[in-house]
């Protein structure tokens, strides 16, 4: 029982909805970071303390870049009925010899009073079971969520809510994103320019919390990253049939697409 290659975790009932979703965006070229997932018997053997899953979790994040990103993966996660966006940890700027306690944070954090009530509310098992991916870490510049079907106003423009480093500051609603509205044909609708006062980054080795000045009500995507973005989409298209829920990062003027989910009822 060792972790396996993203691109091969493609059944949902052992690895969790997000790494089988992972896998088939893998599989059809989409631009996702390399990694590994673990299924829900092999974390829990982790948080046991076994041994063998230990070293073999560890001798796989060895031969990975610097610094990692380790999100959980839960059975019945981000489905078309229920998304647990924000319900449970993910760890960033995990060092290889760190992955253990990492994947242990990600499987405690199912017992949250927030993600059981969640669970409790949509009628799912009370009792999570986590599935984990690893992943390296992209040291992204700007990161975004995109909604290919406006929740807003229900329409078929698509949302993208953006901001400067690390797509925490987006998900946790530590910011007040910018947010642009582009028609189905790529064109931008609008521009609303939020208030980015921190982010997250990586520098010299590690992820950090900053305090943003000039940045702060600066523009973080211009018209070549939202066209990149817009083109994201059209692919993910291909592969799916939408509306999607997308989490892009973009780094030295490349896209990456870390999570795609059906956008819930």
């Amino acid at each position: 029982m060792s972790p396996v290659a993203l691109a091969d975790a493609v059944d949902a009932s052992r690895f969790g909805g997000k790494a089988a979703s992972l896998a088939q965006a893998l599989r059809a070229g989409l631009p996702v970071p390399g990694g590994f997932a673990l299924e829900a018997r092999q974390v829990e053997a982790i948080a046991g303390g076994a041994g063998d899953a230990v070293a073999q979790l560890r001798a796989r994040a060895a031969g990975m870049g610097a610094l990692l990103a380790v999100r959980s993966s839960a059975l019945g996660e981000d489905g078309p009925a229920s998304s647990f966006a924000g319900q449970h940890v993910t760890v960033l700027g995990v060092r290889p010899e760190e992955v253990a306690d990492a994947v242990v944070a990600v499987r405690d954090s199912a017992s949250a009073a927030g993600a059981v009530a969640y669970r409790a509310k949509r009628g799912i098992a009370r009792e999570a079971r986590i599935g984990v991916i690893v992943q390296e870490l992209v040291p992204a510049e700007v990161s975004a969520v995109v909604f290919t079907r406006n929740p807003v106003d229900r329409s078929d423009h698509i949302l993208v809510e953006a901001s400067w480093g690390l797509g925490e500051s987006v998900v946790s609603g530590a910011v007040i994103p910018d947010r642009y509205v582009l028609a189905p044909s790529g064109r931008v609708v609008s521009r609303t320019i939020g208030e980015k006062d921190t982010a997250k980054v990586v520098r010299d080795g590690a992820v950090w919390d900053v305090d943003l000045l000039d940045e702060r009500d600066k523009d973080c995507l211009g018209d070549d990253d939202l066209a990149r973005i817009h083109a994201l989409v059209q692919e993910v298209d291909r592969v799916w049939t939408g509306p999607h829920d997308l989490e892009v990062a973009i780094a030295l003027g490349r896209i990456y697409m870390l999570q795609r989910r059906p956008v819930t009822a």
